[in-house]
């Protein structure tokens, strides 16, 4: 007898991947005692090696930290990690060298939440079914919105983009999830707080249907960077139907033949030390 499945519940939608987060930074020394001694990630050791910029590894996905200003989403990031009592450890032994920053840390229902030293917010989850196999990822990036937007920013991800996206909650305090690979999102949660003017900051993503959403995004006048050949950018998110501006967040957009789509990244187990060495251990084990 044929098993019947349900084969929509494997689709993906458009966007098959967030690649990275960007970010600006003042000083590279306090990144990197927060990114890779406190969170335990791993410098890219191959691209953008210099003291003005630091790609940082988390799985398949990355942080980006050029050296020019001070950028805060207006949100935070959900990584996936394997050891929350190892993190809470290396966060304190840092605490002292980032005691005149904003750096923060503290465990809360379910999650390790860590600030950075200029105010970017970090949630630290536990592998979990919701999260998928992975061990080790950016699991979503959960931006702050004014209420009432949600509704219309899924139709935009919806019909601008082709991806798949769904509205969860109660007006005013709802949330938009767009879904950027099997596991992982980008969440859009309505609040009636005020919210910061847009800094500059960026999401990457691929997608698979690269031409169709640049057609439509470029027939509404909202792409704002041809960059290349294989990518372009835009920052505002609109109701398609006024126009009306909901919220702004630049996104570069790749397609699948650019030259650093799942480019491997390497990804190290933060337990090494010289003093703990155990041959073999060097890389992470896990999955993501």
């Amino acid at each position: 007898m044929a098993t019947n499945y349900d084969r929509s519940r494997q689709d993906l939608g458009n966007i098959v991947l967030l690649e990275h987060v960007n970010v600006t930074i003042p000083d590279q020394r306090l990144a990197t005692i927060f990114y890779i001694s406190g969170l335990g990630l791993t410098r890219d050791p191959y691209l953008m090696t210099g003291v003005d910029n630091m790609w940082v590894n988390v799985g398949r996905s990355q942080f980006h930290l050029p050296s020019r200003g001070t950028q805060v989403l207006r949100g935070r990031v959900g990584i996936v990690m394997p050891d929350l009592a190892a993190l809470e450890r290396r966060l304190q032994k840092v605490a002292p060298l980032l005691a005149e920053t904003r750096f923060a840390w503290e465990r809360r229902n379910g999650f390790v939440e860590a600030t950075c030293p200029w105010g970017n917010r970090y949630r630290c989850h536990a592998p979990a079914p919701e999260f998928g196999d992975t061990e080790l990822a950016v699991a979503y990036v959960e931006l702050d919105v004014p209420a009432g937007t949600a509704p219309g920013i899924a139709r935009f991800y919806q019909d601008a983009l082709g991806a798949h996206a769904a509205v969860h909650g109660r007006p005013g305090a709802a949330t938009a999830v767009v879904a950027t690979g099997a596991t992982q999102w980008l969440r859009f949660s309505e609040t009636a707080r005020p919210l910061p003017e847009f800094d500059g900051h960026h999401v990457q993503v691929y997608i698979a249907d690269f031409s169709g959403p640049h057609r439509r995004l470029a027939e509404r006048g909202l792409v704002t960077e041809e960059s290349s050949e294989h990518q372009y950018r835009f920052r505002d998110i609109v109701d398609l139907a006024s126009g009306k501006l909901l919220f702004t967040l630049e996104h570069e957009v790749r397609s699948l033949t650019h030259p650093l789509y799942a480019r491997p990244l390497v990804n190290r187990n933060p337990a090494q030390s010289n003093r703990e060495y155990v041959r073999g251990h060097d890389a992470f084990r896990g999955t993501y």
